[in-house]
């Protein structure tokens, strides 16, 4: 099955002439030529851009996002390709309506009809996994104006073969690159299709909302729509319509009295916020997911829709990457490399002086500049040559967060290209560890302890008793196992003495 899915890639990438695309670039000019002769008869009147757009879009929803995070790096691709990717975003064709009614049966084992006072079978988004579509609530039910979110049919089999070339290639990649093993692509990709499942399951991202309007509940920054429960399945998602302007959408958020400034500023507070206060972040971040309200009270709020796909970060990992960003921002380079090799990113033997330097050779030239006049994949691509001279691990656990922050730096690029992400950042970063270190801490950590405490002190005499008891039995117990074994040794000398003693006066007097 992944040599035939491995063919289709081939055969669409053929069709869409993407090999004459890759070829160009070839220093010769040779084989462009070559290509050219052997394909005389093969017409491709569209640009590269459109050809590389609607080849993602044949291939299936794990290349469809794949452009999705590719449109939002406009400092790496041609503005020409950046544009048409982002039309992947909503744009991908939709499926029938017939198919839109059979999965809402399936769902609901009624019809659409009976489900919702009104339905409209036009799709107003119509995304890799899933699209949505505008409804209303019976009256009985509050007539709320809802978004109904879709799953596309028969996905999960699409799904799988898709995972399963990427594991072979990942595979192969381990076995004959020589950075494979460091890279762990194996495991990346099993990061991946995890979250790409949870994507499947519509109540895991009906729950996800759900948490995350929770965390951000009464926020001045962002607003995410209320789940209806009893309308969710794990292929039908309802929540509430929400209206706003998206967020690439800079001339309309103008006109509309929105700052780009104040509101790419409130973006990485948004992310920063996600990942280091609550661990728990939308891992999705493109452009398509992401509008701004523009009236009422909630203008100028961020709207996070689309939350199939979440990352979560334990208090370890949270606390090791707010100190090498603080590290980071405060170009203390020494404590980077120190953190890369206590955390086992680096191994043991790595001279600290040598990292750190290399680091400080990457990172400086970042700094007191504006976000446009930085090449953030120029620095990447230098982290990663310094990441391989070093053997420093990539952890799997955070791939979804170097997107996510990739994502984050596309956005502030598009809102304010003079945004300084760092300085930004900064501020909110050291609250943070003030209040994870200092003396808040430790107040709130005796605030959250302090209900066990009161359970387990009156109760302290007796388990500190019972603690010595059985500690002191079981240093005891190999001392009497050795007596007792002394004891034995010595009844059995004095029975045999005794036994000698009655032969010997046996033998004097008969």
């Amino acid at each position: 099955m992944r040599l035939f899915r491995l063919a289709k890639i081939f055969s669409v990438a053929h069709r869409h002439g993407i090999d004459e695309i890759i070829v160009e670039h070839e220093p010769t000019g040779k084989l462009a030529a070559l290509c050219r002769f052997l394909h005389l008869w093969r017409r491709n009147d569209d640009t590269e851009a459109v050809r590389l757009r609607r080849f993602l879009e044949d291939l299936g929803p794990i290349f469809v996002k794949f452009g999705q995070v590719l449109s939002t790096r406009r400092d790496l691709l041609p503005l020409d390709i950046a544009d048409e990717l982002a039309k992947l975003q909503d744009r991908v064709p939709p499926f029938p309506a017939r198919l839109v009614h059979t999965q809402i049966e399936a769902a609901y084992g009624r019809p659409a009809a009976q489900v919702f006072a009104e339905f409209d079978e036009t799709p107003v988004a119509s995304a890799s996994v899933a699209q949505v579509h505008f409804a209303r609530l019976h009256p009985e039910h509050g007539g709320h104006e809802v978004a109904v979110k879709i799953l596309r049919p028969n996905m999960g089999g699409i799904i799988a073969h898709d995972l399963a070339l990427l594991d072979t290639l990942a595979g192969v990649l381990e076995t004959l690159w020589s950075d494979g093993k460091r890279l762990k692509p194996r495991e990346v990709v099993a990061e991946f299709a995890k979250y790409l499942y949870d994507e499947l399951d519509l109540m895991r991202e009906a729950a996800n909302a759900s948490q995350l309007r929770r965390n951000f509940k009464d926020s001045k920054l962002l607003l995410v729509p209320e789940v209806y429960w009893d309308f969710c399945s794990t292929t039908v998602m309802v929540m509430d319509r929400m209206h706003g302007i998206p967020i690439s959408h800079n001339d309309a958020l103008v006109a509309a009295g929105i700052s780009l400034t104040e509101l790419s500023r409130a973006g990485v507070e948004i992310f920063f916020t996600q990942v280091f206060r609550d661990g728990f972040f939308h891992a999705d971040m493109h452009p398509g997911n992401i509008f701004v309200a523009v009236d009422g009270a909630n203008k100028g709020k961020y709207i996070a829709l689309d939350l199939g796909i979440v990352g979560t970060l334990t208090d370890t990992d949270k606390n090791y990457l707010a100190q090498n960003f603080l590290a980071f921002f405060q170009r203390d380079y020494k404590r980077v490399a120190e953190a890369h090799v206590e955390a086992g990113w680096a191994p043991p033997d790595t001279r600290v002086d040598e990292f750190e330097a290399a680091i400080r050779a990457v990172c400086e030239p970042i700094f007191d500049r504006p976000l446009h006049e930085i090449s953030f994949g120029k620095v990447l691509l230098r982290l990663f040559q310094t990441s391989r001279r070093f053997n420093v691990q990539i952890q799997p656990q955070l791939v979804m967060l170097q997107k996510t922050l990739l994502n984050v730096e596309g956005l502030g690029r598009q809102l304010d290209p003079n945004l300084d992400l760092w300085k930004t950042a900064k501020p909110f970063l050291e609250r943070w560890m003030s209040e994870q270190l200092g003396w808040r801490a430790l107040l709130r950590g005796i605030k959250e302890e302090s209900p066990g405490w009161a359970r387990a002190l009156p109760q302290m005499p007796r388990l500190v008793h019972h603690a010595l008891r059985r500690e002191g039995a079981a240093q005891l117990a190999p001392l009497l196992a050795e007596l007792a074994a002394g004891q034995r040794r010595q009844n059995r000398l004095l029975a045999l003495i005794t036994v000698l003693l009655l032969v010997w006066l046996a033998v004097q007097y008969f």
